[in-house]
């Protein structure tokens, strides 16, 4: 059932389990609870429509051509219906009372901002599964930089980019940000990433393994600018973005200060990292830091409030932000199992292996890698380099492994 009215949905709703955000970690735990229990009431709200699709594809499909539309696995009112659950689409939560065990709604279709028509529901248990979202430096306004992290302004920037090649800036060279660099490249667009360090992926590498990344980037035909920061960006009279950049020595040595000519592009495209808004978090007196997200007690994934749990984009483990698919399936099933009482071993966190989506070279970590760190080379040549992070009792915490595509034959 998909209800579009918070007030409605207040006299609706049945106090049961109540999921809030409808991405990739909530849909997995009504998957998981209904595996197991196909009647029990589950409340699933989100400030969009609900809209199944897999998040990890919005970086690989401009150049395959797919719309938005063609990224949706169900529509949030079909995908409710057929899991026996209620939507409240298009709302948003404003406080939670974790001592009451309520919720308070507003729709997020609103357009008075001082709209007051709260509705509220209440829990018994409930599920933070928020995500994360953007990080917009003061230099990149939000209204003339894309962010590829949400199906609607994918598609958004998809449409615009369909009207034929054009000039792209990324700003921020992490996985995401490479992926989508190489992503537009296949699109037929020319394309500048910029990041604040010499090599992508400087953040997670030590520069043995990030020198080889930058080359095969380069490669590629896209245009690195490593070492800059953006320090403004603005719209020309003919609609163009004008991006201003410097060294970022720059920023910290006047002296070595130099005027670079300004990017002409058509698009910005922030890829920043991610926070976590702690307004909810706050609310509900969980445990919060502001850097990596919720804090969840490993084996149950439970908050330090009483019947509240987090999932996905918005929560840490053991002081690390949990921010990749492969994990959630067993994290779902860990916090179903829980919140039904059912005997189960605890969720036993590992950090996924990464992978980095780029043809002209193959980036695979495991561990929880981080540039500084006592690296060692295990394997160098010229078409591969193996290294491993040692940590203070010399235990392997974390290797990456870079090897060049195999060469295609004519």
């Amino acid at each position: 059932m998909s209800v579009e009215n918070p007030t409605v949905a207040a006299s609706n709703a049945s106090k049961g389990i109540v999921i809030i955000g409808a991405g990739l970690a909530g849909w997995h735990v009504i998957d998981a609870i209904r595996a197991k229990d196909k009647d029990i009431p589950i409340t699933l709200i989100t400030s969009d429509n609900g809209d199944r699709y897999h998040k990890p594809m919005l970086t690989m499909a401009i150049s395959q051509q797919k719309s938005a539309a063609d990224l949706v696995r169900a529509t949030g009112s079909d995908a409710a219906e057929a899991a026996n659950i209620t939507l409240l689409a298009n709302t948003q939560v404003t406080d939670i009372d974790a001592t009451a065990q309520t919720i308070q709604l507003i729709s997020a279709l609103r357009s008075d901002p001082v709209y007051t028509n709260y509705a509220t529901i209440s829990y018994e248990k409930l599920v933070l599964a928020m995500g994360a979202h953007p990080i917009f430096p003061s230099s990149l306004p939000e209204d003339l930089v894309w962010h590829v992290n949400h199906i609607e302004r994918f598609g958004q920037l998809q449409e615009k980019l369909a009207a034929g090649s054009q000039h792209v800036a990324i700003v921020g060279a992490g996985m995401v940000g490479t992926e989508i660099a190489e992503d537009l490249l296949k699109a037929g667009h020319k394309v500048t990433l910029i990041d604040l360090n010499d090599a992508p992926l400087s953040q997670m590498l030590p520069p043995q393994a990030t020198a080889r990344i930058a080359k095969a980037v380069q490669s590629q035909g896209i245009n690195f600018l490593g070492g800059y920061q953006v320090s403004n960006v603005m719209r020309n009279n003919d609609g163009k973005l004008q991006v201003s950049y410097e060294p970022v020595a720059a920023a910290t040595d006047s002296d070595t200060a130099q005027t670079l000519e300004p990017l002409i592009v058509d698009h910005v495209i922030a890829s920043t990292g991610l926070t976590v808004d702690d307004k909810l978090p706050a609310a509900a007196g969980v445990e919060f830091n502001r850097r990596t997200g919720i804090v969840v007690d490993a084996p149950t994934l439970r908050t330090n409030t009483d019947n509240i749990y987090a999932i996905g984009d918005c929560m840490s483990i053991n002081g690390v932000a949990c921010r990749y698919v492969a994990p959630l399936r067993a994290q779902a099933a860990t916090i179903a199992d829980d919140i039904l009482g059912h005997e189960h071993g605890g969720y036993d966190h590992k950090p996924p292996m990464i992978r980095l989506k780029n043809k002209a070279i193959s980036v695979m970590a495991t561990g929880v890698p981080q540039a500084a760190g006592n690296w060692q080379v295990i394997t160098e040549t010229e078409d591969e380099l193996i290294m491993e992070l040692l940590d203070e009792n010399n235990e392997v915490s974390a290797t990456v492994t870079i090897k060049a595509p195999p060469m295609v034959k004519a």
